[in-house]
């Protein structure tokens, strides 16, 4: 299991909004650990507030792929209120759309 220090990731800022980072670390670390099945951590101590974009850019790809199984081997960490709103918000249109799809 890896840990991902966000933190660290995102430039020692504690406002994650570069979606192109958040692909990046989507690409290089997250989508390989969930393709061997491993779990992992998304860490966001010290981060106080994260955009939709952000966290749109880290866990679509993952959902869309892998369905609840990403959802299952993420670990979200040291989320603070309002970190949570906004993966809950992300998590919760792409689950409308995978549901929509479906239909």
């Amino acid at each position: 299991m890896i840990n991902i220090n966000l933190y660290r990731a995102i430039g020692e800022t504690d406002f994650a909004e570069n979606k192109d980072i958040g692909e990046k670390i989507r690409v290089s670390k997250i989508m390989p650990e969930l393709s061997k099945g491993n779990e992992l951590i998304l860490d966001f101590e010290k981060i106080d507030r994260a955009t939709q974009s952000f966290i749109h850019s880290l866990i679509s790809d993952p959902v869309r792929k892998y369905g609840d199984k990403a959802l299952d081997l993420i670990i979200f960490k040291n989320c603070n209120d309002n970190v949570k709103s906004m993966i809950n918000i992300v998590l919760g249109y792409l689950q409308d759309a995978m549901d929509n799809k479906e239909a």
